[in-house]
């Protein structure tokens, strides 16, 4: 039995699931906006107790390294550091898109299309999003990158194979492209869950990162915004 205690806060949306390998046990989610400080810590510490299980009794603690919000993803990552820290286990770091290849809807959708690609996209800010390409064994095809969309975007990708996308960035896209080979599944976001099954595999092969040193992958530099109400 190998217990991991997987921690995502890359969008909105913030969870916490403790799985046995693959196979989630207990999971707790909130979508309220960004609350992810006061959520995650409660979430973690609900899940333990549901199963009597401490930090101690953990193999490894997984987090959501992104890309996806600034903030979000400091306050995960941290979180999951102090815990590793504290219980002296190592750290796994999940890419959030990949995580969301593993959505039910979309394993329902790859049934009706199994050679399709698959593209999550997570917004960003205007017509932009964070996104990538994978195949139907998520394995990556088009490394992660924040895309400013229009009709002609992944043009190339798009010509050769039916692609689903999906993800909170995806309505962006099916508003401008005109592809039939474009298809869309909502409902999709990241979620500790998900990760169980990346998360499993990697603690397996023992693929851990330098808890010190790791540091979320952001994509692109954090832009903050003056308040209206600033005087200059």
């Amino acid at each position: 039995m190998s217990l991991i205690l997987n921690i995502e806060s890359t969008t909105t949306a913030c969870s916490v699931a403790l799985a046995n390998d693959d196979v989630v046990l207990a999971e707790e989610e909130s979508n309220d906006g960004y609350s992810h400080a006061e959520n995650l810590a409660v979430f973690v510490e609900k899940v333990l107790q549901r199963h009597s299980v401490t930090t101690g009794d953990l193999e490894a603690i997984a987090v959501s390294r992104g890309p996806g919000s600034y903030t979000g993803l400091r306050i995960g990552v941290s979180l999951a550091k102090g815990l590793c820290y504290g219980a002296g286990k190592p750290l796994i770091a999940v890419d959030t898109l990949q995580q969301m290849c593993g959505h039910p809807l979309v394993a329902e959708a790859l049934k009706a299309n199994e050679t399709a690609w698959l593209c999550p996209m997570l917004d960003a800010r205007r017509m932009e999003v964070y996104a990538a390409f994978y195949d139907e064994q998520f394995n990556e095809r088009r490394g992660a990158e924040a895309v400013v969309l229009d009709e002609d975007s992944f043009a190339k990708e798009l010509v050769e194979r039916d692609v689903f996308f999906f993800g909170n960035g995806s309505d962006k896209f099916q508003s401008v492209v005109a592809s039939g080979h474009a298809h869309f599944i909502r409902d999709v976001w990241p979620s500790a869950g998900q990760m169980a099954a990346f998360s499993a595999l990697a603690f397996q092969q023992e693929q851990f990162v330098d808890t010190a040193y790791f540091e979320p992958f952001y994509l692109k530099e954090f832009q903050g915004t003056t308040p209206k109400n600033k005087v200059q």
